[in-house]
């Protein structure tokens, strides 16, 4: 593993059964109707953006970095290799923790269409695995205490709750191993 100077780039991954995009703006009409559902927004509040609101976000986002580089932004669609559909995201967040370490915070959304088929645990392992190849020294992820499908695929990933509470969701972490 070699320590980051800059922030990595998304790259294309593989699984068995699909393929991670790096974002791109143009992913939105695509990806709309697969995130323009309220279920979604069950754990994590919110609601869904409109087609207009997705499309600046992933033109924001796809940049890789945030506006003042302290973090890195990596984002990828989730496209399933049987029929081409997307599915789903994943994506993490860089930064530098007080000791100079890379800590990855990870998130994951699968279309309620496309829920149960272990999608998400599928994509978050195949990012994680590059992540590390890439700098990352310890993984995270904020789930809310009632989110049973979250916790199973953060547990997949080596990631076990802690006591930390953010904006009412439990820290996973895999305390750096």
């Amino acid at each position: 593993m070699t320590p980051l100077t800059q922030w990595p780039l998304a790259e294309r991954l593989t699984t068995s059964r699909l393929s991670l995009e790096p974002l791109r703006a143009e992913h939105a009409p695509e990806a709309f109707p697969v995130f323009d559902d309220t279920r979604l927004h069950t754990w994590t509040g919110g609601k869904p953006y409109t087609l207009e609101e997705l499309q600046a976000r992933y033109a924001f986002q796809a940049g890789g970095t945030s506006p003042d580089g302290s973090q890195g932004w990596l984002n990828w669609m989730l496209r399933r290799a049987d029929d081409a559909r997307l599915a789903g995201t994943v994506q993490a967040t860089l930064y530098r923790t007080e000791s100079g370490e890379v800590e990855a915070s990870l998130a994951w959304v699968v279309g309620v269409g496309h829920q149960g088929r272990g999608y998400a645990g599928e994509a978050a392992r195949a990012m994680a695995d590059w992540l590390r190849t890439r700098g990352a020294t310890s993984l995270v992820a904020f789930i809310h205490p009632d989110h049973e499908a979250s916790a199973g695929v953060a547990r997949s990933l080596g990631l076990t709750p802690t006591d930390e509470i953010a904006d009412g969701e439990v820290r996973w972490s895999d305390s750096g191993r």
